[in-house]
């Protein structure tokens, strides 16, 4: 009964890891994001003994095949086999490091409190992290696409062409944080900020993945969309992620 009552218990899915803690000598408590279980807590047990079999499998930013067993508080990860093993190349490099944690920690903030849409965050996050392990675009424009796309699908999809309160067809010149992108001149809040238009076209380019258009933007316009994608991050957070200020920017 005992051994029908554990394989009840028992699931399999797809999960990358966003943090890890210890836990007593050998184990560790592992965050996941898995694609159809949303956010999950497990205890990978004697994984910190250099006799693990899959001690590797469960570094942060590894994606991974996982057998888990739901458990009262925790579930307990019985069986892990390696699928994106992007978590090597990107902690080679202090950068990437950085901005894999700044998107762990906000997808993990993000399925909190929203696991139906656990499993598109899920696809969004691997990508980026993918995208990110490969060198593929500049390591910030991976985050700032990354942060926009997520929060759109969270359900803070921020508008960069019409008014994000009235509608009025733009451009506009004005950035609102808390009425969700830019505004026209009518909307628009005392001391909103004004960022050039080259910025905004690139956080339009991307939030819709226009990589042609981001990988030529300038030094100045990144840094530019970096500081509104942020404040737009933290607004609709309501907190502020510990990972993003270790970011660096040029």
């Amino acid at each position: 009964m005992v051994q029908q009552s554990f394989a009840s218990r028992a699931y399999r899915d797809d999960a990358v890891v966003l943090r890890t803690h210890k836990l007593g000598e050998a184990d560790r408590i592992i965050t996941l994001l898995t694609k159809h279980h949303g956010q999950v807590r497990a205890v990978a047990k004697g994984v910190r003994r250099t006799s693990s079999r899959f001690g590797a499998r469960l570094e942060p930013f590894m994606v991974a095949d996982l057998q888990l067993v739901s458990g009262r508080t925790l579930d307990i990860v019985t069986q892990a086999v390696a699928k994106g093993a992007y978590g090597g190349s990107i902690a080679a490099d202090y950068g990437r490091y950085t901005v894999a944690a700044a998107m762990t920690e906000t997808a993990e903030k993000l399925t909190d409190v929203d696991g139906e849409a656990g499993t598109a965050q899920y696809n969004l996050l691997v990508g980026a992290l993918a995208a990110l392990s490969r060198d593929e675009h500049a390591a910030g424009l991976i985050l700032d696409s990354y942060l926009l796309r997520a929060l759109s699908t969270g359900g803070w999809a921020p508008s960069f062409t019409d008014c994000a309160r009235c509608g009025a067809t733009g451009p506009h010149s004005a950035f609102s944080s808390p009425l969700g992108g830019m505004v026209c001149a009518q909307c628009r809040p005392p001391g909103s900020p004004a960022p050039a238009p080259e910025t905004v076209r690139l956080l339009a380019a991307l939030l819709t993945g226009d990589w042609t258009t981001a990988d030529a933007s300038l030094a100045p316009h990144r840094k530019e969309a970096a500081g509104l994608v942020a404040a737009y991050l933290q607004w609709h957070l309501e907190r502020v992620l510990k990972s993003l200020k270790h970011v660096e920017r040029t």
